[in-house]
């Protein structure tokens, strides 16, 4: 009897042991891949997650920024990292979401490679015409816009970052909508565009929050945003669906993924972490300076990323769109 109950003894101690390491997680620092340069949105909110976690969890959770290919070098390097829990990747929607249909010689994917833990922040775009341009100053709502489309077709321009940018993508699937044809000017980069728009180059730009200011300061009109809500620092401008297109949803967003091997609990875990890192008021309002404050669960991120994934393969096929 002694004898087995040492045994009982022994065998619990094991077990305890077993499940204290397995709670320890992570007993060593922890990367995040970024695909990005230092200062843009991805690397922003990496930086303000991984400062939670590495407070949090005891470990340091690094940034490695790994630029180029619109994300794609951070993405493969993560796909092929064991599922351990110590490699983590940050990006944006385009990452996940365009990379796969644009680019032939893409090494991952998104849906087999990874495990989507949560959105952070979504950031709409803001469909704008400059109110100084004579041939804009008296368009005022999206549906304004479409006239003018169809009075002149093919003869109203529009800016945007570069082909197969998002905010390409979002006036190519309004144009579709519509029934009507926009020329394309794509520049090098969102920044570019908007210089564009307000030197009076382009009648109309998707452009990214940067716009704000400059719609409340006069300078731009703003006629909808592409999110499915509104966005709160424009209460009073429409989104594209309100505006007469039902279903239409872009925005931009910046999310965390893990490698698809890494176990379930370390899943949960991280989700939950990044979750209340988002839900922390002083962190949140760091956060909103990269947009709108939005966590989804796994499940839901998951089903985001195949709508969005289906709807823009569509866009990119019906305008054949190359990317540069």
């Amino acid at each position: 009897m002694q004898r087995t109950l040492r045994l009982l003894a022994i065998v619990a101690g094991l077990c305890a042991t077993t499940g204290a390491f397995a709670q320890k997680y992570p007993v060593r620092p922890v990367k995040i891949m970024v695909g990005f340069s230092a200062g843009g949105p991805v690397d922003v909110v990496a930086r303000i997650v991984a400062d939670r976690l590495s407070n949090k969890l005891g470990q340091a959770f690094v940034v490695e920024n790994r630029a180029g290919a619109n994300g794609m070098i951070a993405a493969e390097g993560v796909a092929r990292a064991e599922g351990d829990g110590y490699t983590m990747l940050a990006c944006n929607s385009s990452t996940i979401t365009l990379n796969k249909t644009l680019f032939r010689d893409i090494r991952y994917d998104p849906e087999k490679d990874f495990a989507p833990l949560t959105t952070v922040v979504s950031a709409p775009l803001v469909l704008v015409v400059n109110p100084e341009n004579p041939k804009t100053a008296n368009i005022n709502t999206v549906a304004d816009l479409v006239a003018a489309a169809r009075a002149a077709p093919g003869a109203l321009a529009y800016g945007s970052g570069g082909n197969g940018n998002l905010a390409h993508l979002a006036m190519e699937l309004l144009s579709q909508k519509a029934g009507v044809k926009m020329i394309h000017v794509p520049y090098r980069g969102g920044a570019a565009s908007e210089v564009g728009i307000l030197a009076q180059e382009v009648l109309a730009v998707f452009d990214p929050l940067s716009a704000v200011p400059l719609v409340k300061a006069g300078k731009l009109r703003a006629l909808a945003v592409s999110s499915a809500e509104r966005l709160p620092a424009l209460p009073d401008v429409p989104t594209v669906a309100e505006a007469g297109y039902p279903g239409f949803d872009i925005s931009f967003w910046v999310g965390f993924f893990m490698p698809k091997a890494t176990p379930a609990s370390t899943l949960e875990m991280l989700h939950r972490e990044i979750v209340a890192a988002a839900n922390d008021p002083v962190l949140r309002e760091r956060l909103e300076t990269q947009g709108v404050v939005s966590v989804l669960s796994p499940a839901e991120y998951a089903a985001k990323i195949a709508k969005e994934t289906k709807e823009l393969a569509e866009v990119v096929a019906a305008a054949n769109i190359k990317a540069e």
